[in-house]
């Protein structure tokens, strides 16, 4: 019988992410972004006979959202240009096609999807324009091309959130911080708060959603640890708890009229559930899961329900419900390679600084690939987790032969409200000590040791790279910083216009602040930066510029330092071209490599 060799790595660069999808309200087609081709463009799969994906667009570019046209007369989508976060609102033909925008708009506009009419004609949607700080919410006539004013935004941003049955009632959120958010509704009578929150007491409102024109469903963490489903009652003003789950926090709400039934998705800690829940009998059922993660569910007219789920071995697919569980409508895998030969983590705690828990995954590469090295890689956000996600750059890593230790330090969200505000003003003090506390959890271990470790990280997770490496350089041999943040003071400023009311919460303030940012900026620590680096930043990076990675490398070699460079001049903050993908990946590697004992 024929032989064949053992899968090369590079096959671990051939998988896809499908980002996100929409099911037509007849159920006979689904259209869905994805990079199937190297690039993201948008393609369909139809329900009935041969169900082989083909495309509808040749852009290259992101969709930040699809909604299909209840006839099927169009597709709506959003693009952005090269990872600038600049998104527009297109129309495409229902074959497929080159997009036309809707509105005309300066390329620095953004535009956000929010709502799209039962009968198709109307278009809800939030913009910057006219209104980048704070931005505005809008409607817009598909048939008249009128485009109306809604909700202006002031004093925080906002967004809307839901449009009742009727059209006549909306939901919209005020942003203060990632954990601070008021739902308010419009009604005839005004603006209504739907939280009997005191004025300033900080909570969490999101996920609302109209079951009727009197009453909205929403996730709350309001006097709460996690976020729990609760009600708003317009005529009678009435706040209700509806149904709280222990220790999970509700993430995405969707409603199911004629069975009166709402689905939700909750966070607990590195893995996601989901349950049914009869809004009449009060009961909570949970369901069966397809993987580990839900990025996206859909209940179609019929009841049916649809997800896009992944897991940390196994890239996202959708799936529809079945009569025993899941039919999975995707075939997304990567090429050549069998679940045995890819790798799932280990769930760990360790013990931090103060005695604080810590919750971590570690991946563990197969003994016959084990080269002895670990990679720390602290997660981006800082309020997000690294969670059982597909990541093709970690299955790489661990073929190549590198453990990988991915902590969930103070900040990161799924383990209550508490912990996911430790990090707020406080960057680089506690979460830094729980990444320290980690590595020498490692070494206590027997896992790792200072002479094999190496420290990879992303966005926030770059800038606790570049932190690390000025101030525990003796932790490790070498550094890669993804389009960290290495100047608090300059971050401060660069962000995008609708995160600056955000960023004295989430930040500080530089002038009253100021001790601390420079404290916490990884810039004050040059003298400190002692190991090889390698840097990564996309040109068109919106979110952590261009210019954060320019002064570090550039102070950095003025002091003659081993520091390489890379940028992308046709990405934003992340890689959505294959070809970037793959030469990030292979120059990580490499340098890793070149800097091993």
């Amino acid at each position: 019988m024929l032989q064949f060799p053992k899968p090369d790595v590079e096959q671990y660069f051939q998988t896809t992410v499908i980002r996100q999808f929409a099911v037509s309200r007849d159920e006979s087609r689904i259209v869905f972004s994805s990079n199937l081709n190297g690039h993201y463009n948008l393609w369909a799969i139809e329900m009935e006979g041969t169900a082989f994906p083909y495309p509808l667009t040749y852009i290259n570019q992101v969709s930040s959202f699809i909604a299909i046209d209840p006839e099927q007369r169009h597709i709506l989508c959003g693009f952005d240009r090269d990872g600038d976060e600049n998104y527009h609102i297109y129309a495409l033909p229902p074959a497929g096609g080159k997009p036309v925008p809707l509105f005309e708009a300066d390329e620095k506009d953004k535009m956000y999807f929010a709502h799209l009419s039962k009968d198709g004609e109307r278009l809800y949607y939030c913009t910057s324009r006219n209104n980048p700080n704070f931005l505005n919410s809008r409607v817009y006539n598909l048939r008249t091309k009128q485009d109306e004013l809604l909700i202006e935004g002031q004093g925080a941003a906002t967004d809307l959130e839901a449009v009742s049955p009727g059209e006549g009632r909306f939901v919209y959120g005020q942003s203060y911080s990632n954990t601070y958010r008021v739902l308010y509704v419009r009604t005839e009578e005004g603006d209504l708060p739907m939280v009997p929150a005191e004025e300033g007491e900080v909570h969490r409102s999101s996920r609302a959603i109209f079951v009727d024109e009197d009453t909205v469903v929403f996730a709350t963490d309001y006097k709460a640890e996690y976020a729990y489903a609760a009600s708003y009652h317009i005529p009678s003003r009435q706040f209700s708890e509806l149904c709280r789950i222990p220790r999970e926090g509700i993430v995405e709400i969707k409603w199911h009229k004629d069975s009166r039934t709402l689905y939700f998705v909750t966070e607990k800690g590195v893995e996601d559930r989901l349950y049914r829940f009869s809004l009449d009998a009060r009961e909570l059922e949970p369901m069966e899961l397809p993987n580990s993660l839900v990025d996206q569910i859909h209940v179609a007219q019929s009841g049916t329900v649809y997800l896009l789920a992944r897991g940390a071995a196994s890239p996202a697919n959708i799936y529809k419900q079945a009569d025993r569980g899941w039919k999975q409508l995707t075939r997304n895998l990567p090429t050549g390679l069998t679940p045995e030969q890819m790798v799932e983590p280990e769930v760990v705690t360790y013990s931090s600084f103060d005695g604080m828990e810590i919750e971590a995954l570690l991946f563990r590469a197969k003994a016959e690939a084990a080269n002895g090295y670990t990679i720390f890689w602290p997660h981006g956000g800082p309020q997000a987790a690294e969670r059982k996600q597909f990541r093709s750059m970690f299955q790489y890593f661990l073929a190549q032969g590198y453990h990988i230790f991915a902590p969930n330090f103070r900040g990161s969200t799924g383990y209550g409200s508490s912990f996911v505000k430790l990090v707020e003003c406080d960057w680089g003090e506690g979460p830094r000590l729980d990444c320290v506390a980690g590595m020498d959890w490692l070494f206590e271990q027997g896992i790792s040791s200072k002479e094999r470790l190496f420290i990879v990280g992303g966005s926030y997770g770059g800038y606790m790279t570049l932190l690390l490496a000025g101030r525990h350089a003796d932790y490790f041999r070498a550094a890669v910083d993804i389009f960290g943040v290495s100047n608090l003071f300059t971050f401060y400023h660069s962000v995008p216009e609708h995160w600056k009311p955000m960023m004295e919460r989430w930040v500080g303030e530089p002038e009253r602040d100021k001790e601390r940012f420079i404290k916490d900026s990884p810039i004050t620590y040059l003298e400190g930066m002692t190991n090889p680096m390698l840097v990564i930043q996309g040109a068109n990076d919106p979110r952590v510029v261009k210019a954060e990675s320019d002064q570090i490398v550039e102070q950095l070699r003025q002091q003659g330092r081993d520091v390489e460079y890379i940028v992308l001049d046709d990405e934003g903050h992340g890689f959505t071209k294959k070809e970037n993908e793959m030469r990030v990946y292979r120059a990580i590697v490499d340098f890793l490599q070149r800097h091993h004992g």
